[in-house]
Formats: structure tokens, C-alpha cells, sequence
């Protein structure tokens, strides 16, 4: 066995301080294609992956890093041109190559990889992957021993909360805690969190960073290697690609977006993508920036500028006093404004973000390993109709709709409302198979991975089962109208539920309610709903029936 340790590191593991580099006397990159053969990916998420995956070698190598580059179809071909290549530099004396790798988040991965490497008669060793916060073995002591199991008809004999176990993560970790309390006597301040920002109000700039060389000849191979879906130019493309780019990144959002991401983080608004999001999901995700970085700063501004829960409003900041920008303020790459004095964060802003990576994505990591691999093809309610072509072409004069797939088209993002309570809620209660659903975001988004998507999609989205959530996010127009502008400019009145004109999301969801009466009445916190349901007569359900097929119809021949 050579005394050689290889670091292999996969292309959502892009961080050069990572532990398991330094007991590493050499590097393997494999970038495989095969994947991207396989589905129509958005070209901004391919372009995003190869063209981080090639700036993270070159900052290897500068660093001094003996980096092995590998471009294959597959894991298997990337293997083999670098077993052949130790074979010609004699480093196969005694043996095949020694490789080590931070566990795959992605469900059997892991043990895929290393039976490859075996096939080559070399060895592979898994370690915990240090880009999430908490490991297997703390998930383990704080839910216990026992493996959760779905059921066929998509039941888990285990649920998990994540309120329980975002609680439990920030003790441990410290994170806003005030000897032993949460900071503020509140662990949660999400009821603040649901405002939508007045018709004057100007959200930050979102930060672009200008394609150097390298993303530029990335991006054209993209598009002439692969079948892609989604906008191929890249003058929409403003991710960052590198770790620097990545930190710059959090630098502006904890200066610009964080004042006001609380107060408006669930908030949809015509014309704007981005609002106050972070936009730090890729980078998080790809491994630019570990996710201790993002939580620390955002600790440290309310630690610097906090202010009590709802104290700063952001629609009343005056952007020409404390909110005057310059152009000089701002690092390398980044095409944007800064204000030169930041604005108070509200601890319901901090908390509200904290809770986004040590909460939610720690927590559904876990609940991934934990229920897959029936987890991904759970359908708890036996939902199969194909999702209607506006997910792919955005034609539908749903106003609200319209706006979440040209978003995800244009730029591969969507926020986390959009997300559930458009994309997602408009597929639940339509009726859609939610595998399809599934591949639908993990194909569109540049932050979505099978580990990522799976949870998020299947059992809270599609409530494919009840593993994460006791139950389904669900909801007709009127949430949308809440919490949005979408519903004023919509040719749909969201006042009505039946007859022609009506908004779709109402029907549906009533229909979705009766259809799914069995399975649904009783269940968590359904009981108001299902009173509301005992309220309807005879007549009032065939009016919402007629509409309900009429919207499903017109839906599958795209003419919604």
C-alpha cells in the first residue's frame, strides 16, 4: 500500500482550509460530466459548479497544493486516469493509492465511491464532512438510537421537529445565548417576520460579481457540451465562484440585507428576485463558505448593532444619512453599492437568518440520512399528474406563479416562500407526483442537491410524508394575497372561488382538502380546516369540483 494520503474532495466540498487537508500530501478533483448528459440542468447551475470546481484547483495550486484535475464522464473514468496516472509516477509500489474523502451528503455516496476505488485496488477512507455544523454521531445523541423507517403508505414510524432541535444545535453551539437563555428571552421571533414592504421601499442592490476568463470559457463549454433549460446568457450570471467572491458576498449581506431580511424574509414583490435574501445558499452549498462563517458574522453584527425585535424599519432608512453608498468600500469583483454606515440589526433579523442554516439545514441533512432511500419516493397521498408545462415555460397569466418559475428560469433562484408556498403549494394541491416535483427543483435551482431538495420537496412541499412536518403546507390564494402584491396586478380574482375568472389556488385547495379527507382530517393541525370544510353544502362542493377539473385542465394543456 503506498504510505501516500490523497485528499479527494467533490465538487460541493470547494473550501481550501478545510481539516482533512492537512494530513493530505496531494489532491484529486474529478469533474464529471455524465450527470449533466443525463437531464436538462439550468446552465447557470452548471456553470456555477464547473467554473467553481476550476477556480478552486487554481487557488490550490497557488496555495501550493500538488493538485490532481480530472475531467471524465464519471467517477469510474476519473478514477482510472488517476490510478494510471500514480501507476506512471511509480506511486503505486506496494499497492493502490490511499485516498481519503469527507463523507457525501448525498444518500449511499459515500459507499459507491469507495467500492470503486476498491475495484481499482485502492483504498478509501470517509470522514465526517466538515461543512455542516453537526455530525451524525450529535444527531444521534440528541433523537437516540433508533432508525427512522417510511412506511409504504408514506407514515414514518419516527417524526422530527426542527424547533426541538434548532433549540438543542444553539445551545451547544452558543450561538445567541445569554447564559444559557436565548438572547432576547425568545427563541423564536418569527411572528415579526412576515411584513411586505411598502410601494417605496428600495430593497439593497443585489451584488454581482463580473465573469472573469475562466467562468466566461466555462460557461461557453456549458452551453455547447449540454441540453440545458433555463437562461444561457451569461450576463445574467452574478454568483460568485470563488471563496473570496463568497465572502464578499456575506460581507454585503450582513452590511446591506440583514437590517431588513426579518421584517421581510417571507415578503413576495413583483419585479424583485431577490429582496433582502442573503443569496448565500450556492456558496454555502458548493462549500465556498463553511456555515459556521455566515452564523458567526451575522452574531457579530447584532452583537455590534443589534437592536431590540422590530425596532428598525427598513422602509424608513434613510439611504442619502446613514444609508449613503460608495463604489470605494466594496473588494474585488463585486459590481455593487454599499452603505457606508451599516444599519441596526434586529434580533428578530439574526435570529431569523441563524435559524435558517443551524435549524433548518442542519436539520434536514439529517432527516435526509435518516429516511432515505424511501424518503425519495414517498407519496403519502398518491399524487402522479405530470406538473403542468408553466413550470418549465412560465406561461400562465397566474400572476404569483408566473413570477416564482421566471425567477428560477432567469437565475436559478427562488426564495424560500416562493418555493413552498408558490412553486411547491401550487403543485400539492394540482395534484402533482412529487419525484417529479423533486427533480423539477433539483434540475432549475443553483443551490439544490438530492440531500437538499429531497426534504424540502417530497415531505414538507409535497407532503410525501409526515417525517418533517405534521402537516401539509397547504393554502389558497388568500396567503398569497397576504403576503405579496402578486394577487392586485393577477387577471384572477382571488376574492372568488368558483366559476370562471376564479383564482386557481382557491379551488384546488378546497378540492385538495375533500380529495384527501381521509388521510388528512385529524391530522396535526388540520382540525380549523376541516371545520371549514364541514361548512360546505352539496352545492358549494360541485361548484368547487367544476372548478377545480377546469383548473387542472387547463393547466396540463398549458393554457392556465
Amino acid at each position: 500500500m503506498s504510505d501516500r494520503t490523497t485528499c479527494w474532495l467533490l465538487g460541493d466540498q470547494l473550501n481550501p482550509d478545510l481539516d482533512v487537508l492537512d494530513a493530505a500530501d496531494d489532491v484529486l478533483l474529478i469533474e464529471a460530466h455524465g450527470f449533466a448528459d443525463r437531464k436538462p440542468y439550468h446552465a447557470h447551475k452548471l456553470t456555477l459548479v464547473f467554473s467553481a470546481m476550476r477556480h478552486f484547483r487554481d487557488e490550490l495550486r497557488e496555495r501550493g497544493r500538488d493538485v490532481t484535475y480530472v475531467r471524465a464522464e464519471s467517477f469510474g473514468e476519473g478514477l482510472d486516469e488517476f490510478f494510471a496516472e500514480r501507476a506512471g509516477r511509480g506511486a503505486g509500489d506496494g499497492g493502490g493509492p490511499r485516498l481519503r474523502l469527507m463523507r457525501p451528503a448525498s444518500h449511499g455516496a459515500g459507499e459507491r465511491l469507495r467500492e470503486l476505488v476498491a475495484e481499482r485496488g485502492g483504498t478509501l477512507e470517509l470522514v465526517d464532512n466538515e461543512l455542516f455544523w453537526t455530525t451524525p454521531a450529535d444527531w444521534r445523541e440528541w433523537a437516540g438510537g433508533e432508525e427512522t423507517a417510511i412506511g409504504a403508505d408514506g407514515a414514518a414510524d419516527r417524526t422530527y421537529r426542527q424547533e426541538n432541535w434548532y433549540r438543542h444545535v444553539r445551545r451547544e453551539a452558543d450561538v445567541l445565548m445569554d447564559d444559557g437563555d436565548p438572547v432576547g428571552g425568545e427563541w423564536n421571533y418569527d411572528d415579526l417576520n412576515q411584513e411586505t414592504p411598502p410601494d417605496e421601499w428600495e430593497p439593497p442592490a443585489r451584488p454581482t460579481f463580473e465573469p472573469d476568463a475562466l467562468t466566461r470559457e466555462t460557461h461557453a463549454w456549458v452551453c455547447e457540451r449540454f441540453d440545458t433549460w433555463g437562461n444561457d446568457s451569461l450576463d445574467g450570471f452574478a454568483w460568485p465562484v470563488t471563496r473570496d467572491g463568497a465572502r464578499e458576498a456575506l460581507d454585503r449581506f450582513v452590511r446591506e440585507g440583514l437590517p431588513a431580511f426579518g421584517r421581510y424574509q417571507d415578503a413576495m414583490v413583483g419585479g424583485e428576485p431577490f429582496l433582502s435574501h442573503s443569496l448565500l445558499s450556492p456558496a454555502v452549498n458548493l462549500g465556498l463558505l463553511d456555515p459556521r462563517e455566515p452564523v458567526r458574522a451575522v452574531e457579530r453584527a447584532y452583537q455590534e448593532r443589534g437592536v431590540e425585535p422590530g425596532a428598525y424599519d427598513p422602509a424608513e432608512h434613510d439611504r442619502d444619512g446613514a444609508g449613503s453608498t460608495s463604489l470605494d468600500d466594496f473588494g474585488d469583483g463585486a459590481e455593487s453599492e454599499t452603505p457606508s454606515e451599516p444599519a441596526p440589526v434586529p434580533l428578530n433579523a439574526a435570529e431569523g437568518f441563524v435559524r435558517q442554516v443551524i435549524g433548518w439545514r442542519e436539520f434536514v441533512r439529517h432527516v435526509y440520512r435518516e429516511a432515505m432511500p424511501e424518503l425519495a419516493d414517498a407519496n403519502r397521498l398518491e399524487q402522479s399528474r405530470d406538473l403542468p408545462p408553466a413550470y418549465w415555460d412560465g406561461e400562465t397569466d397566474m400572476r404569483c406563479l408566473s413570477e416564482a418559475v421566471g425567477h428560477v428560469r432567469e437565475h436559478g433562484y427562488a426564495h424560500h416562500i416562493e418555493r413552498l408556498m408558490v412553486l411547491s403549494n401550487f403543485a400539492l394541491v394540482y395534484g402533482a407526483d412529487p419525484a417529479e416535483l423533486n427533480e423539477w427543483f433539483h434540475l432549475g435551482f443553483v443551490d439544490a442537491y438530492h440531500w437538499v431538495t429531497t426534504p424540502n420537496v417530497v415531505a414538507m412541499g409535497a407532503f410525501g410524508t409526515d417525517v418533517l412536518s405534521s402537516k401539509p403546507y397547504a393554502s389558497s390564494g388568500s396567503y398569497v394575497n397576504r403576503m405579496s402584491d402578486h394577487c392586485a396586478d393577477c387577471p384572477y380574482a382571488v376574492s372568488r372561488t368558483t366559476g370562471e375568472g376564479a383564482c386557481p389556488f382557491n379551488a384546488l385547495y378546497w378540492d385538495f382538502l375533500k380529495e384527501n379527507e381521509e388521510t388528512l382530517r385529524g391530522t396535526g393541525r388540520m382540525g380549523l380546516m376541516y371545520s371549514h370544510v364541514d361548512d360546505k353544502d352539496d352545492a358549494e362542493w360541485a361548484a368547487i369540483r367544476d372548478r377545480a377539473d377546469r383548473v387542472r385542465e387547463l393547466a396540463a394543456e398549458g393554457e392556465l
